[in-house]
């Protein structure tokens, strides 16, 4: 007998905690995750979003709905959280309605078109929050309802070897040593749940919870588990795939040993992206405005497009003093530039003109002078570095000197393929020029001057590159982005005899104070055309109108070796100013506007009393919950200490809770302080009712009065008002009437009232060994016979209207 009493109270903690500790597991396999995303704060989302999940399929569970029901509403909950978090339009901000749905929706294909053309680890933006919250939230109610529903912890294993198995198959290394250790302990605390829970089964001090049939569903749902990971295998690796090739290595140069990377696609991907990420902070520029070239192609393929052309080169170290690229002169001013990456994740690290030398680049980079290019086997993040380069450009002049002997790589002279009405139109356009730099400028304003009705546009779709496609490009469509332009007229100059490649990189960005921001939407292609004895010339044919573009001194008749002419003859004529579709200019000019991970500053920023608030109501909280744990009987006197330290244990989590929400959105931090001041008494009422239990079942000298006072609680929750002038046997006889008690309650309630009046009367201080039992049943014949609707539960009378009347109702 007192043993079932003990369960209600203390032995059902394998059940009730069951929910957290699979959230655990969930939250801590998700760590694994750490090693493809950048930051922490996607970790707050998620332990948010785990912390919903299973706070929903509580109290779901608590009003006894089907499990299928359970599941539907853990998922409604995780929309509701997504739709308060990424949207403004849900209907009363948190409920999911079609606006809300759809802007949702784009967020989510924002997500994944970041994961498509970012290569891990991926930046920690709003929509990669979003994405992972999704599939991380998914994961954590099919744990749950394993774990808790079907009574089967074990099996949910498999579920959280597959979010262990997607960053494992993406990631470059191994996953961090921690995020295993986190893993392990947490599902091993979810097996000891599972074993603690089977033994407590077994001696039946558990209720019947269907387990008789979890097995069969368990086993069903752990085999779409190990489904759905071996489609996650299949699918999620899509994540940095945009832009590669298959068959690569990290041999450098030999076989397919060679860097396999197509950055003109992963250019694409940068230009679609939808709001601006800040990738690079310079420094030191020296009034000239330039293209920072991160890679050039050198290979056209028919049908196909640019390419990188054959493997790369062992190259030199890039930390140090660098060789001179092909036909470069020597000479020039040098300007120590100072390039900050920020979100620039890659293979390639980003020049200015002609780089000398470069230095606090580690040794994993290379230099290619061949190309003019940093880069690296493996896509890596670079702090800053400084780069030591001229920007000195040769006059127009100086350049119609040019011959047309190319001491260059004759790769850069093939045009297969290209024949017909491109070649020809091509010739024709630079018939009547008798100098290289002539034919090349020719070409160029053939495309820019207006007259022939080229326009730029981001959402062209057309998406290659190949003979036919720049066919129709240059004389039907005639609108296309930067890499359309640059391909089209790089090709020409090589059909006429003019060495030439394609460039990536990006334009000059806008300026904020001394430093130079460049973001993704300054993400750009470009032509440059070999001079011999001068190198590579930039000719950018693309008809950009929102002053992104970069127009040397040669072309824009500045005369560099003119001392007459402007005295920043090496500077360029542009504004710089970075405009994102959709945007003002004025609202992409502000400095600072976009944080770290391309959302506005504004938004991320917190106030320093807000953290420390947090950190310092955070340890009173851990304080009070230590002295409750441990404090034992140093806390029993005087009688409000152990209250006291209880209620601020509890209200120091509550606001630890809300603030940390209001990191996220102050909307949740709102709507979890009246989700707690609705939660209150119910939980006083729970904590009381435990109090009394434990009395109870230690059968001291208080254990009468404890379960006397505790079942008239229960009467009261069920409307049942007993005044203080009755006497205990006369509001027995009442608690039978009104509730309707059937025989075991009866018989309980009789032992009850014998064991209050004993301890009242007798000089016996002891407690009867039969009196848990006997409250027990009394208990769950209530239960049965009256059992609590759902609003006394939510809030019990006994905690909202504690004093009893005087004298009996007169209704009664």
């Amino acid at each position: 007998m007192t043993g079932r009493t003990s369960a209600v109270g203390n032995d059902n903690w394998v059940v009730n905690a069951t929910p957290a500790v699979a959230g655990l597991a969930t939250l801590c396999a998700a760590t694994a995750l750490s090693s493809v995303l950048d930051g922490v704060l996607w970790l707050v989302y998620l332990a948010v979003a785990i912390a919903v999940v299973g706070g929903t399929g509580v109290l779901l569970r608590a009003t006894r709905v089907p499990a299928p029901v359970v599941a539907l509403g853990q998922l409604l909950a995780l929309t509701c959280l997504l739709v308060t978090i990424f949207t403004r339009s849900g209907v009363l901000v948190v409920l999911p309605g079609p606006q809300s749905l759809q802007d949702l929706l784009s967020v989510l294909a924002d997500s994944m078109a970041e994961v498509q053309t970012g290569v891990p680890p991926v930046p920690d933006s709003p929509a990669m929050r979003c994405l992972v919250m999704v599939a991380i939230g998914l994961v954590a109610i099919l744990v749950d309802t394993l774990a808790v529903g079907l009574g089967a912890p074990a099996a949910s294993g498999l579920v959280l070897l597959c979010v262990f198995a997607v960053p494992a198959s993406l990631a470059d290394e191994m996953l961090p040593l921690w995020t295993f250790v986190f893993g392990a302990g947490a599902f091993a605390l979810l097996l000891a749940v599972d074993g603690q829970h089977r033994h407590e089964a077994w001696r039946g001090r558990l209720p019947h919870r269907g387990q008789s049939g979890s097995g069969p569903a368990a086993t069903a749902v752990a085999g779409m588990a190990v489904v759905v990971a071996l489609l996650a295998g299949l699918s999620l690796t899509v994540v940095g795939t945009v832009g590669r090739l298959p068959g690569t290595g990290e041999e450098i140069g030999g076989g397919n040993g060679g860097l396999g990377i197509d950055p003109m696609t992963q250019l694409r991907g940068m230009l679609n992206q939808g709001a601006p990420r800040e990738l690079f902070r310079v420094r030191n520029m020296p009034g000239t405005s330039a293209y920072l070239r991160a890679m050039t192609l050198r290979q056209y393929v028919p049908d196909k497009g640019w390419e990188l052309g054959g493997n790369m080169p062992e190259g030199v170290p890039a930390n140090g003093p660098l060789p001179w690229q092909p036909g470069d002169p020597g000479g020039g001013e040098v300007s120590d530039i100072r390039i900050e990456p920020v979100n620039w994740v890659d293979n390639w690290l980003p020049v200015y003109g002609r780089p000398r030398e470069a230095r606090a680049v580690d040794d994993n980079w290379r230099f290619d002078p061949e190309r003019g290019m940093i880069y690296s086997v493996r896509p890596r993040k670079s702090g800053e570095y400084t780069l030591e380069t001229v920007f000195d450009t040769p006059s127009a002049d100086t350049l119609r000197k040019v011959g047309r002997q190319a001491d260059v790589d004759p790769a850069y002279l093939e045009a297969p393929g290209v024949e017909g009405r491109v070649a020809e139109l091509a010739r024709r356009i630079v018939s009547g020029n008798d100098n290289q730099f002539d034919q090349a400028t020719a070409l160029y304003r053939y495309f820019t001057d207006g007259t022939q009705g080229f326009e730029y546009t981001t959402q062209t779709s057309t998406a290659n590159t190949s003979v036919d496609a720049l066919e129709d490009f240059v004389f039907n469509g005639k609108k296309g982005y930067c890499e359309q332009y640059a391909s089209a007229m790089a090709i020409m100059a090589r059909s006429v005899g003019m060495a030439s490649r394609v460039a990536l990189g990006f334009t000059a960005g806008y300026a904020t104070g001394d430093v130079q921001t460049i973001t993704s939407q300054d993400a750009h292609a470009w032509v440059e055309i070999y001079f011999a004895g001068y190198g590579w010339m930039t000719f950018d044919p693309t008809p950009l109108s929102d002053g992104r573009g970069v127009t040397p001194p040669y072309i824009s008749g500045l005369d560099a070796d003119d001392e007459e002419d402007d005295p920043s003859a090496s500077a360029t004529t542009t504004t710089t100013t970075t405009v994102a579709p959709g945007t003002s200019a004025s609202a992409s000019a502000v400095p600072d506007a976009l944080g770290q991970d391309g959302t506005s500053s504004a938004d991320e920023s917190t106030p320093t009393w807000h953290l420390v608030t947090l950190g310092v109501v955070a340890l009173l909280a851990l304080l009070a919950t230590l002295a409750v744990r441990f404090g034992g009987a140093r806390l029993a006197r005087p009688v409000w200490l152990r209250p006291a330290a209880v209620v601020t244990a509890v209200a120091g989590w509550a606001i630890v809770s809300a603030l940390a929400l209001a990191l996220l959105s102050w909307w949740l931090a709102v709507l979890l302080l009246l989700a707690l001041a609705v939660a209150t008494p119910a939980a006083v009422r729970t904590w009381r009712r435990q109090q009394r239990l434990r009395a109870v079942a230690g059968l001291g000298p208080d254990a009468a009065s404890a379960a006397w006072q505790e079942l008239v609680a229960e009467s009261v929750d069920r409307g049942t008002r007993v005044p203080r002038t009755e006497t205990v046997r006369v509001a027995a006889r009442r608690l039978v009437r009104v509730h309707n008690l059937d025989e075991q309650g009866r018989d309980g309630l009789r032992a009850v009232v014998g064991a209050v009046e004993r301890s009242w009367y007798s000089a016996q201080s002891a407690a009867d060994p039969s009196l848990p039992g006997a409250v027990d049943n009394v208990r769950q014949s209530l239960n049965r016979n009256a059992p609590l609707a759902l609003k006394a539960k939510v809030l019990p009378r006994s905690v909202l209207q504690p004093k009893p009347p005087v004298e009996q109702d007169p209704d009664e």
